[in-house]
């Protein structure tokens, strides 16, 4: 029987793919060096900017002294586009809201910083719905390894058996299954509404 609902914020909750995209790449391109599109969906999606960080350092070979500061950059970047364009989904609302009526216990878990994640809810006013969140500054280890969402159903008392976990892209879906969790993969924000969570939890207590 489910009882939680976990879930990634960027691509999920939050339609802000393009917004970290857009502000890494404003970042990056002060030393000439922006991702190209395709790059960015097939090697970088999902990952923490540290990490786009480290890869960017093997594969072109970007300064490692950079790092805190074009990182430091993005992330006000990121908080700039946020305040401009993060508004509340009411379907994502309706769907928390109707969750959260249910008893289900409901939590973000993201690979995004922890000011991120907690300005993201509070405009598009989902923090009310959620126990928590977890963010890539309270793990070791980001998607895909499967310690924020182990560490998320160790939070709530749960069995991973217990708990699904809505996920998009392909880190995160690779850290959902290695949870032992079970998993709902979704394309787009869109995909994200109550109807749809639900007829996911019914078909797994078949």
């Amino acid at each position: 029987m489910i009882k939680a609902v976990l879930f990634d914020m960027d691509g999920v909750l939050i339609d802000a793919k393009d917004w970290h995209y857009d502000a890494l790449n404003r970042a990056l391109s002060l030393f000439g060096m922006p991702i190209e599109r395709d790059a960015h969906l097939s090697t970088y999606d999902g990952l923490p900017t540290k990490r786009k960080l480290e890869i960017l350092s093997k594969t072109r070979k970007l300064p490692k002294r950079l790092h805190p500061f074009i990182n430091s950059l993005k992330q006000d970047f990121t908080a700039e586009i946020a305040y401009s364009k993060c508004k509340p989904n009411f379907l994502h609302q309706r769907a928390l809201s109707r969750l959260k009526a249910e008893g289900f216990k409901l939590a973000v878990c993201s690979n995004s910083i922890r000011a991120s994640v907690d300005l993201m809810m509070r405009l598009s006013k989902l923090d009310i719905y959620l126990d928590f969140f977890l963010s890539n500054e309270d793990v070791k280890h980001a998607k895909p390894d499967p310690e924020i969402y182990v560490k998320a159903i160790e939070r709530m008392g749960l069995a991973p058996h217990e708990v699904m976990i809505v996920e998009d892209n392909e880190h995160g879906l690779a850290a959902a299954r290695a949870s032992g969790a079970h998993v709902m993969a979704v394309a787009e924000v869109s995909d994200v509404y109550y109807e749809a969570i639900k007829q996911r939890i019914v078909a797994l207590a078949v």
